[in-house]
């Protein structure tokens, strides 16, 4: 789908898709000197629609800059190219951070928390022997920069979704999804002087009371009994090797509605696996519980679940990087085009993101004829 979207997207009229831009998107490109050394009239409009060709339809640097060519936007080489994309990581960093703005996240680079997202995807490289690897990233909020990233193959031992692919700093208050619910992985950032707030796989994460007893996580979220009240249990985790990481289990019983929509998603998923849903598996859906190490006296339960709702909302923009993600050539060799690459990937999905929802809202063609100069065919 995403895919179709972006492809529907480069065939439209360029004005149309220049609509969709922050509004100071051609000043962000002289202030972070993306334009630096350009030849020629130095056109910002022209070096994004050759970058959108790369990132955002797939095409490898040489076949980006045949089409460039031909369609009389750029003369350069694939080398050329890449340097290019290299100048250009800020200002695609700056274009991102002016779309999460109109998503409505509050974005800013100001001292504070050393909140880290981390997530990972996989990454095809184009052709039929192309290989398939896995991207690990860190990306701080606020601020939405991509502070780390990693790629490892997908298949073989340590290669998974870990906080142990990423350096952790004193300070630093992690966020993971379930993928990252590990006591080993939840040791490093322990270790590391760090602190984790991650969704519980209940199959992978085991726990204990402070006095090292089982801890029956299923009976203590069962008491729970409507959405809204917040339950908090002190616990520690168990793993096979290193001392246990204590802290507290936050949860909070979804809205029926909710329920629903995720006993239809497991159960769907067995069917297609041929597996059978276990009990247990749907009444564990029916609650959010969250493993966190955050200081109890700065961040209350309530606060925990807060703060990994707003990586829940990233979340969602960054399935779409994900889906996209799968297109085009990452230059792993090099962290700055690496980097260009990952922020371009990024802009593309939220730009996706912003046409959809402006197509959802206003009918039937999704933009405002009032507001649309006179068009331009893009290449």
């Amino acid at each position: 789908m995403s895919r179709t979207v972006v492809k529907a997207a480069a065939n439209e009229d360029w004005d149309l898709l220049v609509s969709f831009f922050p509004g100071n998107w051609r000043e962000l490109a002289a202030s972070t000197g993306a334009l630096k050394g350009l030849r020629k009239d130095k056109s910002p409009e022209n070096l994004l629609r050759t970058l959108l060709i790369h990132l955002g339809c797939g095409h490898s640097l040489r076949e980006t800059v045949v089409r460039a060519r031909q369609a009389n936007l750029a003369d350069l080489s694939d080398v050329a190219l890449l340097k290019r994309l290299r100048k250009s990581r800020d200002w695609l960093y700056a274009l991102c951070v002016e779309l999460f703005r109109e998503h409505g996240f509050v974005v800013s680079n100001s001292g504070g928390l050393q909140v880290r997202a981390f997530d990972a995807t996989t990454v095809h490289e184009p052709g039929r022997t192309g290989s398939l690897w896995r991207l690990h990233y860190s990306v701080n909020l606020p601020s939405l920069g991509c502070d780390f990233f990693k790629l490892t193959a997908t298949k073989g031992r340590g290669t998974g979704e870990s906080f142990t692919h990423f350096p952790i700093r004193p300070g630093d208050y992690v966020l993971g999804d379930r993928g990252y619910s590990t006591a080993i992985g939840i040791q490093h950032v322990a270790a590391g002087g760090g602190y984790v707030t991650v969704r519980v796989n209940t199959r992978s994460l085991l726990l204990e009371t402070e006095a090292g007893r089982r801890f029956d996580l299923l009976a203590s979220v069962e008491t729970l009994l409507r959405p809204g009240p917040v339950g908090s249990w002190r616990v520690r985790t168990v793993a096979r090797t290193g001392p246990p990481v204590a802290g507290r289990i936050c949860a909070v019983r979804k809205t029926d509605e909710a329920i629903e929509v995720a006993h239809r998603k497991i159960r769907r998923t067995a069917r297609r696996k041929g597996k059978r849903v276990q009990p247990e598996t749907l009444r564990f859906a029916r609650y959010v519980i969250i493993f966190t190490t955050y200081p109890a006296e700065e961040f209350p339960a309530a606060e925990v679940l807060e703060w990994y709702r707003l990586r829940w909302q990233v979340e969602l923009v960054f399935k779409r990087f994900k889906s996209l993600a799968q297109l085009g050539h990452l230059p792993k060799h090099d962290e700055t085009s690496a980097q260009a690459w990952l922020y371009g990937k990024l802009l593309v999905a939220l730009l996706v993101e912003k046409v959809v929802r402006h197509a959802r809202t206003i009918s039937p063609w999704g933009y405002d004829v009032a507001t649309r100069p006179d068009s331009q065919p893009v290449a």
